[in-house]
């Protein structure tokens, strides 16, 4: 991408009240970004749509001297640029109309990643959705070791989700709603560092651009709409996440939430999606690959044999049949093992104890 053509280019983006979709509509009516710079006042308020007030705008020259000042900031801090018509931008993110016309990333990172999902919840996480949050990330990490998860770096669950995918050495993305000069909020720096080596940060606004409340609701378009799913963690009855599944919705991309209990208010939000056909509920990593259609096999390693040694029989029973069947229910391994369901419970929890299989909702057993 040239000088001059990244000037005119993140220019188009600065004209107030131009918008995304506009922009896209100005360019198409110019044939280009540089042509519309170089209308002049009168036949610009000629065009349909086109008042005085963004005539007046987009022959301002500030704009550009404002964008050619970031062009030579981003270029000599290694900091991509991505523009709408450019054959590099996300395919998922080309797919939404309002999509920023260009966008920025610091970091090293396929944005066309086959696996990328969003993971989003309230800033006020409760030590359940921390728990979950790292839970459902662990559990995706084990068959999928390309997914990228993608958040907002804020409290709560998105830092949460930030960390889970950095501890099990996945690529993250944290789309930002200021400027890449600034960490907001600047407890999160760290991470933030941590994140840039290990996929990126992400945002639609210029360098030196403070945090402000508008700024996070306008990123979340971006989170749901660089995914192929955004996971609803924990929300009350009204948060940014419920925003964000709400874009994602609108985009036709899948939306999954974790349910909570009735009276747990840091649940109401994902309750209220699930009890609106508005997200798919999920209890289980498992269940979020089934959705998307992620047959990855997961490769099973075989038992030790000194562990498999000290198995009783009817361990050694159980334990071949998940093996050979893969994720079973108790009643199911009663009926084919012969052994009596008062003894089989206790023999399954002692067997979870040992770490050769774990138990599922709906007493739903596997090896691990």
């Amino acid at each position: 991408m040239s000088e001059v053509s990244l000037k005119h280019k993140i220019a188009l983006g600065l004209i107030p009240r131009i918008g995304d979709i506009n922009a896209r509509k100005l360019v198409s009516h110019f044939g280009g970004v540089e042509a519309i710079f170089q209308e002049s006042y009168r036949n610009l308020i000629k065009i349909p749509g086109i008042g005085s007030g963004l005539a007046a705008s987009i022959t301002d020259r500030s704009y550009l001297d404002i964008a050619e000042k970031e062009a030579e900031y981003i270029t000599r801090n290694n900091i991509k640029a991505f523009f709408y018509l450019d054959a590099n931008y996300p395919f998922r993110l080309r797919q939404c109309d309002d999509s920023p016309v260009i966008f920025f990333f610091k970091g090293d990172c396929d944005l066309d990643s086959a696996k990328l999902i969003s993971v989003v919840g309230t800033r006020n996480a409760t030590l359940r959705g921390k728990e979950l949050c790292e839970k459902f990330i662990g559990r995706l990490a084990e068959g999928n070791p390309d997914l990228i998860i993608v958040s907002g770096l804020a409290y709560g669950i998105d830092i949460a989700a930030h960390k889970a995918a950095l501890s099990y050495n996945l690529r993250t993305i944290a789309v930002l709603g200021h400027g890449v000069k600034t960490i907001y909020p600047s407890v999160h720096t760290p991470v933030a560092r941590s994140i840039v080596n290990n996929g990126g940060l992400l945002t639609d606004f210029l360098s030196d651009a403070l945090p402000e409340r508008n700024n996070f609701l306008k990123r979340n378009r971006i989170i749901a709409g660089l995914s192929d799913a955004t996971l609803v963690v924990e929300s009350g009855i009204k948060g940014g996440a419920l925003i964000t599944a709400d874009i994602a919705n609108s985009y036709n991309r899948d939306v999954f939430a974790i349910p909570g209990r009735p009276d747990d208010q840091w649940s109401a939000g994902c309750n209220d999606l699930i009890r609106n056909n508005k997200a798919a509920l999920v209890e289980r990593a498992e269940d979020i690959e089934y959705f998307l259609n992620w047959k990855s096999e997961k490769s099973k390693l075989p038992i030790q044999r000194t562990l498999f040694s000290e198995l009783d029989e009817n361990e050694k029973i159980v334990y071949e049949l998940l093996v050979k069947n893969g994720e079973l229910n108790i009643d199911t391994i009663c009926r084919t093992t012969g052994i009596p369901v008062y003894k089989l419970s206790s023999l399954l929890l002692q067997m979870e104890f040992k770490g050769i299989l774990k138990c599922y909702p709906g007493n739903l057993y596997q090896t691990v």
